[in-house]
């Protein structure tokens, strides 16, 4: 009888473990991939891992600010069926994200928080990869009411790091203003 609930236990321990194997772990410190998960999960596959970045941000009266250092951290979550971002930045904001991609609308879905500027509800932004970009939007006015979105771009993607910028679009992107860049160097 002994013998019979070592067993049991063992064998759910393990049935358990196989439940998450995607998550990170000591050999895949930022988890894996699932199997199951759509094909685009790969689409942030090059960004997996931390990258040590730079972060300009526009001052108030619209020049460029002093450049920010940060490190970028993405892995997979939810045992291999999304993706996760945390920034730690130089001046104390810190950020992060959840990516899920839907099947049913084939868009990625984003939903940013941040440490400076905390909400019950968090902003989502949408959207797809567009050849070798990731391109996300949020609908939203420009100061003087006009419609438009935030626009944010990845691109420049490589295994050593990618490019970022957010920018505000009026509607049919004839009108781009960029408000925040940022270059990443893959660390690990």
């Amino acid at each position: 009888m002994k013998q019979l609930v070592i067993f049991l236990f063992f064998f759910a321990h393990v049935i358990s473990w196989g439940q998450y194997s995607y998550e990170p772990s000591e050999k895949y410190p930022f988890g894996q991939p699932h199997p199951d998960a759509p094909k685009e999960i790969q689409d942030f596959a090059p960004l997996i891992g931390i990258c040590d970045c730079i972060s300009t941000t526009r001052n108030k009266d619209q020049t460029w600010a002093t450049p920010n250092k940060m490190s970028w951290k993405f892995k997979y979550i939810m045992n291999g069926m999304a993706v996760q971002d945390e920034t730690l930045k130089e001046d104390g904001k810190h950020s992060g994200s959840i990516r899920q991609f839907i099947a049913d609308s084939s868009k990625w879905y984003v939903h940013y928080y941040s440490s400076s500027s905390p909400t019950t509800v968090l902003s989502a932004w949408e959207g797809n990869k567009k050849e070798d970009k990731i391109i996300l939007y949020r609908k939203q006015k420009a100061p003087n009411g006009m419609d438009g979105f935030y626009k944010i771009n990845f691109y420049d993607i490589k295994e050593n790091g990618f490019k970022w910028l957010g920018e505000w679009v009026n509607t049919n992107e004839s009108i781009k203003f960029p408000t925040w860049k940022i270059e990443c160097t893959k660390r690990k």
